[in-house]
């Protein structure tokens, strides 16, 4: 009798979860999402098909059907990448519970939404998409800093997504790029169900994610898609005489096939990763080192990085701004104290003053100054931010953090949630656009 009363509460309890957890239609089928209160998880869902076999080195295919309902209530695979050293402080930071399921199979993303939206297609809340840095070569979409539960809360329905990454995001090809394009089309065409508005899209990156930005809202292949876009630690805008005409164009892949002792990238496609890595990853550096004591520009010698292709990146963000084909919408720019020039500085201000001289869709300025606490034994030395310290703020997840954060922290985070949430809602964040007549940087510290 205990038996069959235990398989009774385990059926109701399943019977009730699909009650509760709502159930909607996308592309490829049906999903549900895990409710938490006021904010509805749809974690995992694939937005195209895994680039695989004969798919690896190839752009994105549309997504593959399934049955039934598909229960999305864990993260998908990330995209494949080195393990992280233990002893960097990035490791400690934000990768010390190790690094998830990595998989060629990782075209995934997850949707935070306000729980009330779902399936509503009339609410047309505004969306955020979120795209994580890493150098292109590591980094992944749920990332403990990251979180969309907080922008929810606040009415914007927050998506993240996985992309392919090193030799297979970019060897020969910009695929991880084109796995993005193809990661915001299928926000486009599919966010109405959870509630949102496939017209009022924000793009926003951090590094390398605010590089991609720079280069979707350069692309004619997905330009026309973005509504606003939050650019952070990405850089910003050049000089008129040092912006390049192009971006280095990069190998097809055939000159390191042969190096590495295959025929031709196609008989590349269905070696296993691991041959791959230890036969390519030797080439790629030689590559790397004979450009630095050639004394050539590094940056050119990479193969695995977006570079030119004279299609899905055909205009560098420095000429698309200077000739006004770069989208035109509102863009919110900044960086941390530790970015310097190379992501920060004086770029972020320039790239400011002329869109706002040029365009009436207003661009604003800000720096993040908070030095984190827990890093200084002594409290008077105040270096700043380091790279990636303002993650934790905009996406308000402080108490994920081993850190000693404190009431101010807290304060901080929610001015910070509440502009970035706000300027995806109304394309101001809050404060004066930056302009060469009236200078305004916002900078995000405690009090």
């Amino acid at each position: 009798m205990k038996k069959i009363v235990l398989i009774f509460v385990a059926v109701w309890a399943c019977c009730m979860a699909f009650a509760t957890n709502p159930v909607i239609r996308v592309e490829g089928g049906m999903i549900q999402g895990v409710k938490e209160g006021k904010v509805t998880v749809f974690k995992g869902i694939p937005y195209a098909a895994p680039p695989v076999g004969d798919l690896r080195w190839q752009a994105p295919r549309p997504v593959l059907p399934w049955e039934g309902i598909r229960v999305c209530d864990h993260f998908g695979p990330i995209a494949m990448q080195a393990d992280q050293d233990p002893n960097s402080f990035y490791c400690k930071e934000f990768y010390w519970q190790g690094l998830p399921e990595r998989s060629e199979d990782c075209l995934y993303l997850n949707v935070w939404t306000p729980s009330k939206a779902v399936g509503k297609t009339a609410k047309k809340l505004p969306v955020a998409l979120w795209i994580h840095g890493g150098g292109f070569s590591a980094g992944y979409s749920n990332e403990i800093t990251m979180d969309g539960t907080e922008w929810a809360k606040r009415g914007v329905i927050l998506v993240s997504i996985n992309y392919r990454l090193g030799m297979l995001g970019f060897l020969g090809g910009n695929y991880g790029i084109q796995d993005q394009m193809a990661a915001l089309k299928w926000v486009y065409d599919n966010i109405a169900a959870f509630g949102g508005d496939p017209e009022n899209i924000t793009l926003m990156g951090q590094s390398a994610g605010a590089l991609s930005i720079k280069q979707l809202v350069t692309s004619p292949l997905s330009k026309d898609y973005v509504a606003k876009a939050i650019i952070q630690s990405g850089g910003g805008l050049a000089e008129p005489s040092t912006a390049p005409a192009k971006q280095q164009e990069a190998s097809d892949g055939h000159e390191l096939a042969e190096a590495a002792g295959y025929e031709s990238v196609d008989a590349m496609r269905n070696v296993p990763y691991s041959e791959l890595e230890a036969k390519l990853q030797p080439v790629i550096m030689g590559l790397l080192l004979q450009a630095l004591t050639e004394g050539k520009d590094a940056a050119a010698a990479l193969v695995t990085v977006p570079h030119w292709d004279g299609k899905v990146v055909d205009k560098d963000f420095d000429t698309a701004v200077y000739d006004g084909t770069v989208a035109d919408i509102p863009y919110l720019i900044g960086s941390v104290t530790a970015d310097g020039e190379a992501l920060g500085g004086e770029g972020v201000r320039r790239f400011s003053h002329y869109r706002n001289a040029h365009s009436a869709r207003k661009a604003y300025s800000y720096q993040f100054t908070r030095n984190l606490p827990g890093d200084d034994e002594d409290p008077a030395n105040d270096s700043g931010a380091f790279h990636s310290g303002e993650l934790w703020y905009m996406f308000g997840t402080l108490n994920r953090s081993w850190r000693p954060f404190t009431k101010a922290d807290y304060k901080l985070s929610k001015q910070m949630l509440d502009a970035w949430t706000r300027f995806c809602k109304t394309g101001n964040p809050g404060w004066a656009p930056d302009t060469e007549a009236s200078p305004s940087m916002k900078v995000f510290d405690i009090q």
